[in-house]
């Protein structure tokens, strides 16, 4: 079984000292190897922004998108390849800025890919501007009177939008994260991940100390992840509470299975494919 110092690369790890991505990473790795997963037999798709750096520091198979469109490349890879575990690393301003459209979409489609969502409320890699996750009131260098909107809510989203799979974790703490990771792979359809990582140089507020504070886990809680109605209730969350784990989780038909691929499209014999005809017409 590979190890998560297997899964080590030699590039060296870029990320701000402290920054809530150690964890993920961490996370990420343990859960690859306690899945006894192959390295070639994952692919994380990332896009744009502190988080897309991620994809040089894990030894699998690796996309970069543009900012906001791994999505529509996670679903490619898996329509070619159905037997890959795709992995989307996107972050808050990734998923629900540029790429909003396209998280909608894949939740509502279902299709069989591991959505992680590092969410840290700020636009970190171009140096602290709000993201859509950010409250209405919170200063930054981009809403210096606050901002006209009011805070997206992710596991909302994902929920109102169909995802059969939705949870919540923090990158302070690594088993807990490991352990939702694990589930969201191994669970037949759309699992989306929202994690709450602290960005230590321009997200003064929402810090380890903020989330230490307030975090409690929904296992212990016993709360129902088979309703809809009390993880939507759950969601709402946030203040001197703020709620850990899977809120919600159902089997539905998945988007490969309701095209009913028999085989992957790279398994399919391309022995008689002939495009000189189409290379003729485009030259």
């Amino acid at each position: 079984m590979v190890k998560p110092a297997d899964l080590k690369t030699d590039e060296v790890i870029t990320f701000c000292p402290g920054c809530g991505n150690y964890g993920i990473l961490a996370a990420l790795k343990n859960a690859v190897s306690e899945l006894g997963l192959r390295e070639e037999d994952v692919v994380i798709v990332s896009g744009v922004g502190c988080h897309g750096h991620m994809a040089n520091f894990v030894r699998v198979y690796t996309v970069q998108s543009l900012h906001g469109r791994p999505v529509p490349f996670a679903m490619g890879v898996k329509i070619a390849n159905k037997k890959l575990h795709v992995i989307v690393l996107s972050g808050d301003g990734d998923s629900f800025g540029e790429g909003l459209n396209h998280f909608i979409n894949v939740m509502r489609g279902n299709s069989n890919i591991t959505y992680i969502c590092h969410d840290n409320i700020i636009y970190g890699l171009t140096t602290g501007q709000r993201s859509p996750t950010a409250d209405k009131s919170m200063i930054t260098k981009s809403t210096p009177f606050g901002a006209p909107e009011i805070r997206i809510i992710p596991v909302k989203l994902a929920l109102v939008s169909g995802a059969t799979f939705v949870a919540r974790s923090y990158a302070g703490d690594i088993r807990h994260l490991t352990d939702i990771i694990k589930q969201g792979i191994k669970h037949e359809g759309i699992s989306f991940i929202d994690v709450l990582q602290p960005c230590v140089t321009f997200n003064k507020i929402n810090t380890f100390d903020f989330y230490n504070k307030r975090v409690y886990k929904l296992e212990k809680a016993r709360h129902n992840k088979k309703s809809l109605a009390s993880a939507l209730k759950k969601a709402e969350e946030w203040g001197d509470k703020i709620p850990i784990g899977v809120f919600y989780q159902e089997r539905r038909e998945t988007f490969d299975e309701f095209f009913k691929q028999k085989q992957p499209l790279i398994s399919r014999n391309r022995s008689k494919i002939d495009v000189s005809k189409t290379l003729e017409e485009h030259k």
